[in-house]
């Protein structure tokens, strides 16, 4: 699977056009009046301030080089604060085996750069804005986690390690092989190196160029494929 494109919700516009533009040296793909795009590597990343209620916030993940992360930490100084957990600022998760980090964006969305070791994807040139891979992992906060995640393996996203769809955890809908995931959760869990927990807000999703993933303002779950 492949996070081809993701549309979010915010109300911080121009403060998200600066921060990803400027400070993170994203370019733009496409922009509208309500809304502009940015290029992650081979995915898109969508901020709509349309019809917008209450003050949206995400979970979301950037893949990186597999031998830049702490390259990535120093190139982020002076841009962003790094998130802490337990006094640490870093994440080491060895049976992926990855590492991350976290901040939050504008509108304080929790944002993770996260280096997957077990993807052989290795950058010679300095760590920058061109450096980006994909978008690795996208939450999906829902009120009914296992009918939603039926949906998913209906359309082929499938959790990651075979595990049955569970209420009380976190799930990660997706495939190890290209480190791209789904986070598929029900409201109140909170995201690690944040104190934001995970809250129900519109959100599209794109995968492989052709499956939409989408939660209206209804907090209804559209799934639909074009196969």
């Amino acid at each position: 699977m492949e996070i081809s494109k993701v549309t979010l919700k915010t109300k911080e516009l121009k403060k998200m056009k600066d921060f990803y533009t400027e400070t993170l040296g994203m370019p733009i793909s496409k922009e509208w009046k309500e809304s502009f795009q940015v290029s992650v590597g081979s995915s898109q990343l969508k901020f709509s301030s349309r019809n917008v209620e209450g003050d949206p916030y995400y979970h979301f993940a950037f893949n990186i080089p597999s031998n830049q992360f702490k390259e990535a930490k120093e190139w982020l100084k002076g841009k962003v604060e790094l998130n802490y957990e337990e006094g640490e600022n870093e994440a080491n998760f060895p049976n992926l085996p990855a590492h991350s980090f976290y901040f939050y964006d504008p509108a304080e969305n929790v944002v993770e750069f996260i280096s997957r070791h077990s993807i052989a994807v290795a950058r010679e040139e300095p760590f920058s804005q061109n450096s980006f891979l994909t978008i690795s992992e996208i939450s999906l906060t829902v009120d009914d986690a296992i009918k939603t995640g039926q949906q998913l393996i209906d359309i082929g996203i499938n959790e990651r390690d075979n595990h049955s769809i569970s209420e009380a955890s976190l799930n990660f809908m997706g495939d190890r092989a290209t480190g791209a995931f789904i986070l598929l959760v029900k409201p109140g869990r909170r995201w690690i190196f944040s104190e934001k927990t995970a809250a129900i807000y519109p959100i599209e999703i794109e995968v492989n160029m052709n499956d939409q993933i989408v939660v209206n303002e209804n907090h209804e779950v559209i799934v639909n494929s074009s196969c």
